[in-house]
């Protein structure tokens, strides 16, 4: 460890108080997605606090805090921008480190806020700790003077699904991709990024404190379909009407028969919630809301299956005579895995806590808004323990301050430092051996034709 990592590791424990008041302050007031309003005014705050050039509101209640070195230049390499070869333009590159503000629907968690029925049961205020000491550290005028390149530190809304009728809403309210992410990229947030850094609490099995990488995870899509059916008496003449809600569960039960086609590798899981299912007892149902959701790990395999389970609502509207209308609800895309980069290996190392590494064939059955990042950008990421329960569970907790905030802050702030220490030797390297998937152009083009 060199003398300006240890001043790094010096400087967060002297905010060790700042940081850990900061993480309680958020996790005591859970906001949900597109209206984390007080946690985007504390964040604002901060970076305020520590000399970054901020903005609010992006995306309704998105913050980034941005600072350039003297030789910052900001020509692109990134995938928003690269040169026709897709290689780095000789200019230094911007990291853009990034803290999920939202917090999860979970009305029996003790810490669940009376009126919006949300609590931080997967871990996101951690991950604003994170963000918060990493950027401590780099205000520092003297550990400046050691990296090249730009930092960014944003604060996105709305990584949680967001339902049908609240997109609907937000809509009004000009967001018109359904994630936070997904919505900086489509606003030109990410313009300026060359490489991501992201971190969350462990999502898969491990035992060590930190899991290095980015294991590979589902994508999804989703979509809102309405039954219609015909009302008749449900007593007097059943016979006259047309079910909507037999309609909706005879669509179901088909695409329980179909599980059994899904291969393994494809990791595919679905998943139904009836919203509405008719309005009286004694009335057949003449309409009938389903939210279906699709996972997979592919954008192909995702595809092949939203086909699958169009032809089951349309198979089981037609036996009935009944009809169905369809609004497309775009996810978020398929996480593309990474091997843990050097430079995160040797902060690890260097801070001496446990950890391993992502192996080839690790995946995550869930499904995150950073996988769309991952289509287009470098993603550096790792994942921390400290706290005990299920994800999105009530039970969900902190148990370790130290292992959830202090650590994970330290050691995305030391990889930072190694990757833009040295002309950012290391950051440079990584964006010029990254293919993206889509540019900017080409990813907002696929989300508008799958709505």
């Amino acid at each position: 460890m060199d003398e300006t990592e240890q001043r790094i590791i010096d400087l967060i424990e002297e905010h060790r108080q700042e940081i850990l008041d900061f993480a309680r302050d958020i996790e005591g007031h859970p906001e949900p997605g597109f209206q984390e309003v007080r946690t985007a005014k504390k964040t604002a705050e901060l970076l305020k606090k520590y000399g970054y050039e901020v903005q609010e509101g992006i995306a309704l209640t998105g913050v980034r805090g941005d600072w350039n070195s003297q030789d910052g230049g900001l020509e692109r390499i990134s995938g928003a921008g690269k040169n026709a070869a897709g290689k780095s333009t000789g200019k230094f590159p911007n990291i853009s480190v990034i803290g999920e503000m939202d917090a999860i629907g979970c009305k029996a968690h003790p810490m669940a806020d009376a009126q919006n029925g949300t609590a931080h049961a997967c871990g996101h205020h951690a991950q604003m700790a994170v963000l918060a000491g990493a950027a401590m550290a780099f205000a520092d005028p003297e550990i400046r003077k050691q990296i090249t390149g730009s930092l960014t530190f944003l604060a996105v809304p709305a990584e949680e699904y967001i339902d049908a009728d609240k997109r609907a809403v937000l809509r009004k309210q000009g967001i018109c991709f359904g994630s936070g992410k997904s919505e900086m990229i489509r606003r030109g947030e990410f313009d300026n990024t060359d490489l991501v850094m992201t971190t969350h609490v462990h999502m898969v099995p491990v035992e060590e404190d930190f899991y290095l990488g980015n294991p590979a995870c589902n994508g999804f899509a989703a979509e809102r379909v309405t039954v219609r059916g015909k009302a008749a008496h449900a007593a007097i003449d059943p016979w006259n009407g047309v079910n909507a809600l037999s309609i909706a569960s005879s669509a179901i039960q088909m695409m329980g028969l179909m599980r059994e086609t899904f291969r393994e590798e494809d990791h595919v899981r679905l998943h139904n919630v009836i919203r509405k299912a008719g309005d009286v007892v004694n009335s057949v149902p003449d309409e009938a809301v389903v939210e279906t959701k699709i996972r997979a790990s592919s954008l192909e395999r995702i595809q092949e299956v939203q086909e699958m389970i169009d032809r089951a609502y349309d198979g089981a509207a037609y036996a009935f005579g009944g009809k169905i209308e369809r609004e497309r609800i775009p996810g978020y895309m398929p996480v593309r895995p990474r091997e843990a980069d050097s430079a995160l290996v040797q902060a690890a190392e260097a801070l001496g806590v446990s950890f391993r590494t992502v192996k080839p064939g690790d995946f995550n059955n869930a499904c995150t808004d950073m996988g769309d990042l991952t289509q287009l950008f470098p993603v550096v990421n790792f994942t921390f323990r400290g706290f005990e329960g299920r994800l999105h569970g009530e039970d969900f907790r902190i148990t370790d301050e130290e292992k959830a905030y202090i650590l994970p802050a330290k050691l995305m702030a030391l990889t930072i430092y190694r990757l833009l220490r040295n002309d950012a030797r290391e950051a440079k390297k990584i964006v010029d051996d990254f293919t993206p998937v889509f540019d900017k152009k080409q990813y907002i083009e696929y989300i508008e034709k799958q709505m």
